[in-house]
């Protein structure tokens, strides 16, 4: 069987090297996003997965596996806005925005591991289609506690739904590489 903690860490390392690049071009403007407009910025990325799904067609040349990518990627920038908040300019370093995306790579990492021990790597059965549907679900919950300013009764925060986004989101890239 395959050794699911390094195809995780290929996986990751894909995203990171494009959240790299992507930095070089743009610096870390994803500083001046607000929670509501992350949030968005995911659905539409999964909203687009389920569409190719469903359709099995894309007008703009672009495949499932990039957005998947990109849900890792915004999946973390969105765990360093929640911890740093937003900003009204670009107001940290690429170097910064780096240590920070391995520190929450790291996290998610740990989070897997420990959730994969419990479900016995019942991921690699599933299909990547109930990955997105399960993705899209997380961030419907994220909405519902945004709009209750971040408060619940005894559901986990945003930030274990980001992390289950991410971490779906790695499975889905481990099976489509």
């Amino acid at each position: 069987m395959a050794n699911t903690d390094e195809q995780f860490k290929q996986a990751m390392m894909l995203c990171r090297d494009i959240f790299q690049k992507k930095l070089y071009d743009y610096k870390p403007s994803w500083r001046m996003l607000r929670p509501q407009s992350l949030t968005d910025q995911l659905f539409i990325k999964a909203k687009r997965i389920r569409t190719l799904e469903v359709t099995g067609e894309s007008l703009v040349g672009e495949g499932i596996l990039p957005e998947f990518m990109a849900l890792i990627n915004y999946g973390i920038v969105g765990l360093i806005q929640l911890a740093r908040g937003y900003a009204d300019k670009v107001d940290m370093s690429n170097d910064e925005a780096m240590a920070l995306y391995d520190e929450y790579a790291a996290e998610c990492l740990s989070l897997m591991q420990k959730k994969n021990h419990d479900y016995g790597e019942a991921w690699r059965d599933m299909r990547v289609s109930s990955y997105t549907d399960i993705i899209l679900t997380k961030l419907e919950r994220i909405k519902e506690i945004e709009d209750k300013n971040g408060q619940t009764t005894v559901s986990e925060g945003i930030d274990s739904n980001y992390m289950d986004i991410i971490n779906y989101s790695v499975f889905a890239v481990i099976k489509l590489t």
